[in-house]
């Protein structure tokens, strides 16, 4: 089983930055393929930025340019740097890992999700 942990979120103003994490542990062999989604009020969960085991990233267009998605792997921990934030970025952000995905920005790919942790964006 893994676990994993999100922290970071907050309410920041239009044009601010904020930086996810998202904490693995538990056997985290399968975590090889993470990638971090969200879910707006009303709407339906969406890929933002995923990342394999070679470090090769994927970005979903709305993000592109803005957010940056790594992972330390000592620390077995996945970032998001977000910057240039805009209020549709508001949502629910999650963490989500597995062993391998075919479609990185897929939730059905991933059987393991973190908690969430709440993105405000005010204009």
């Amino acid at each position: 089983q893994v676990q994993l942990v999100e922290s970071g979120g907050g309410s920041v103003q239009a044009g601010g930055s904020l930086r996810l994490s998202c904490a693995a542990s538990g056997y985290t062999g399968s975590t090889a393929f993470m990638g971090w989604f969200r879910q707006a009020q009303g709407k339906e969960r969406e890929g933002v930025a995923a990342i394999d085991s070679d470090g090769i990233s994927t970005y979903a267009d709305s993000v592109k340019g803005r957010f940056t998605i790594s992972k330390d792997i000592a620390k077995n921990t996945l970032y998001l740097e977000m910057n240039n934030l805009k209020p549709e970025d508001t949502a629910m952000y999650y963490c989500a890992a597995d062993l391998w995905v075919g479609h990185p920005l897929a939730d059905w790919e991933y059987n393991y999700w973190g908690q969430g942790t709440q993105v405000t964006v005010s204009s």
